[in-house]
């Protein structure tokens, strides 16, 4: 099942850098420093998590509510429990998602430095001293 919020973060932070999540992925494993890359990513995969465990929370609600049965107090106790974890990662998704997109509203694609025409004065300087020895 595609995850909504963590799917649509993982593609403005490519559409930020520019390059698959995986090709980035790669690239902040390769540095020991922390970085906004490292950072974004991470935040990612938390709400990629929180996803995960409100589907299977859910799926585990639904297994325990429809059993068919009375609900006695130990499947009662797993409801609850249940319920419980699909709110915090809830709230875990929300305010990773929150934070992830605060920061990637802040920052912007740089456009591509322009090409340097060479001038050609400093290489006729070099010449001319070079004659004049």
């Amino acid at each position: 099942m595609p995850y909504p919020v963590s799917t649509s973060l993982a593609e403005r932070i490519e559409a930020l850098y520019g390059r698959p999540r995986a090709d980035l992925e790669a690239h902040a494993a390769t540095t020991d420093r922390p970085t906004m890359l490292a950072a974004l990513l991470d935040a990612c995969c938390t709400v990629e998590l929180a996803e995960k465990n409100i589907e299977f929370q859910r799926e585990r609600l639904l297994q325990l509510a429809d059993l068919g049965c009375d609900i006695g107090p130990a499947t009662a106790g797993h409801l609850l429990d249940c319920s419980r974890r699909i709110a915090e990662s809830v709230a875990i998704r929300d305010t990773q998602a929150r934070h992830a997109t605060a920061v990637i509203q802040s920052l912007h694609r740089a456009p591509a430095p322009a090409a340097t025409p060479v001038s050609p004065a400093p290489a006729a300087a070099t010449v001319r001293a070079a004659h004049a020895r």
